[in-house]
């Protein structure tokens, strides 16, 4: 079996938002996250965790999101309410597996907050070549409920704990998108010598 390179792996991964309904091994999801936990961070404190979702786990995400939308939703009727409340269920539903990745920062004195959360998207990053180099499709989903408070109480996290994102993931079910990125040159400055 020929392997890919390096950068064949990370300008060949996109965001597959379409994966099938297949079960994901978990041992295969046991080596993104594996993959994940090699992420740097400063002073070692490896302020990450995760959370994996499958089956009827991914209940406690829909819940959370319908129970998130429903403040929201008090001027619809009673059946617009319990279709739209349905359809935020439905979205945990999206991928055979659901990860949430969680920053859990260090209490050290010497240790700043957003080098934590560096570190822990740095391992959302390895998650996802390791998904994509092992024939995985993956997203890595956010937005305003990932940080609402019910989530948090949802997935029993801290107060100090935060999640990153949550990385849907599954065997893909649509077409790569072809990627576009402006040459590394463009986006560099050199102060030489």
């Amino acid at each position: 079996m020929i392997m890919a390179s390096l950068e064949e792996i990370i300008q060949g991964r996109r965001s597959i938002g379409k994966v099938k309904d297949e079960p994901v091994p978990k041992d295969l999801i046991e080596k993104l996250i594996e993959a994940a936990v090699w992420a740097p961070n400063h002073h070692g404190t490896e302020p990450w965790k995760f959370i994996v979702m499958t089956g009827e786990g991914r209940r406690v995400l829909g819940q959370a999101y319908a129970d998130i939308a429903a403040e929201t939703l008090q001027e619809l009727s009673g059946e617009e309410r319990v279709a739209r409340l349905e359809k935020e269920v439905a979205k945990a539903f999206r991928a055979p597996v659901v990860i949430a990745a969680v920053c859990v920062p260090s209490d050290l004195p010497r240790v700043n907050v957003s080098e934590e959360l560096a570190a822990a998207h740095a391992a959302v990053q390895n998650l996802l070549l390791t998904a994509h180099a092992n024939g995985l499709g993956a997203v890595w989903r956010t937005g305003d409920p990932a940080y609402h408070p019910k989530m948090k109480l949802a997935l029993g996290l801290g107060d100090r704990e935060q999640i990153v994102g949550f990385i849907y993931v599954g065997y893909p079910d649509m077409q790569l998108p072809i990627g576009k990125r402006k040459p590394g040159t463009v986006k560099t400055v050199w102060f030489e010598g």
